[in-house]
């Protein structure tokens, strides 16, 4: 597994007994397994159907009551710096929404958290989704070029030297803006985007460091590299330094048996939900909800009980398996390796195996999973 690192990812949900009690036992876990980074989602509610996210469906519900109560991300993260001094973690969000967030904001937020700590920072970013920019009344039109105007903008304000920043753009417009705050050492957080389609892998081509996509299928993965790097090449950059990262989820069990209860958790299942409609198509099936780009359009809030149990009902067993890393530790290692030889350099893992009815099997996939990470070199 050499030539590979690994982050562990946290989707921040305010948890009892008290807000952090989860992130907090994750952030350790990923410490004590020597992971690379620790990464957040930036989100307003939950991707995920909050009404299946009961305890009914979901034994993790007694801890986390409210799917839809997510924390804020750089809030978050700078909790984390000011509370784990000697963890030497890098910090990401993956990913932040370039529609919601004001470019200048976002560059704010993160050049403030390379400052304090000390250089370790990521700024994850992307287009966002429509369950987080339309409901709290942001334009959702547009989103790439939208997404395309947000990047320039960060890296123009970077690179001003505090000097008075002017810029045309239908989206972000500059008037004599002032961004004075320093890089660290010279260097600003690096930028990673999540990017599927081909204008979006020309963008990451151009302006990222690292190209992290999410819900793709491994034989996908090297021609998309191919794309950003070329992209890169293009712009007069050096293609090979940009990292080719990936992201994803996992279902760990102690034995298949165990995997295999948890893959049929309706809440599980409600997974395949954000895969696009080409990935369905590939196993015989169709998005039961229409949507082209998943979980780029979906609206989870909006979708009841019996409608999110109809849709799980629909879910082939083999596009989960494509979509989320399952397994027991040693298959999850192994599984890994294989997304390596596809050209991954870094891969961002979130354990979502607590989603099933049972709460002690899912927590108990937590420490084997991330010790085998450790044991195998990985980390």
């Amino acid at each position: 597994m050499s030539g590979l690192t690994v982050g562990v990812f946290d989707q921040i949900v305010n948890a009892h007994p008290w807000p952090t009690a989860l992130l907090r036992a994750n952030y350790l876990g990923a410490v004590a397994a020597r992971a690379d980074s620790f990464w957040v989602g930036d989100h307003l509610n939950s991707l995920f159907p909050r009404s299946i996210a009961t305890r009914q469906y979901v034994g993790a519900s007694r801890l986390v009551p409210r799917v839809d109560a997510i924390l804020e991300p750089w809030t978050v993260l700078g909790h984390l710096a000011a509370r784990n001094r000697l963890a030497r973690l890098r910090l990401g969000v993956s990913v932040t929404d370039a529609g919601r967030r004001n470019p200048a904001v976002t560059a704010q937020a993160a050049a403030t958290l390379h400052l304090l700590t000390h250089g370790r920072a990521i700024l994850g970013i992307g287009t966002g989704e429509r369950e987080g920019n339309e409901p709290y009344g942001v334009d959702w039109s547009k989103p790439v070029s939208r997404f395309e105007e947000a990047l320039a903008t960060i890296r123009a304000l970077w690179n001003s030297g505090g000097e008075l920043v002017s810029r045309d753009s239908p989206y972000f417009p500059l008037r004599d803006a002032v961004f004075d705050l320093p890089p660290y050492k010279g260097k600003w957080p690096e930028i990673w985007v999540a990017a599927h389609g081909p204008r979006m892998l020309r963008i990451t081509g151009r302006f990222a460091d690292a190209w992290v996509p999410a819900l793709i299928a491994r034989p996908d993965y090297a021609p998309g590299l191919d794309a950003v790097r070329s992209a890169a090449s293009d712009a007069g950059r050096d293609p090979m330094a940009i990292t080719p990262a990936w992201a994803g989820f996992a279902v760990v069990g102690r034995n298949r048996d165990d995997v295999e209860e948890a893959l049929s958790a309706d809440a599980i299942k409600s997974t395949a939900l954000l895969a696009p409609a080409h990935m369905w198509e590939r196993h015989s099936a169709q998005h039961p909800m229409g949507l082209s780009a998943g979980g780029q359009d979906i609206l989870p809030q909006l979708i009841d009980e019996q409608t999110a149990l109809s849709y799980t009902r629909q879910v082939p067993l083999s596009l989960l398996k494509e979509g989320l890393l399952n397994g027991t530790p040693d298959e999850i290692v192994e599984q890994a390796a294989e997304w390596r030889d596809q050209g991954v350099r870094h891969m961002t893992i979130g354990n979502i195996s607590a989603l099933q009815p049972s709460l002690r099997k899912g927590l108990q996939s937590t420490v084997p999973f991330l010790q085998r990470f450790e044991s195998s070199g990985t980390f």
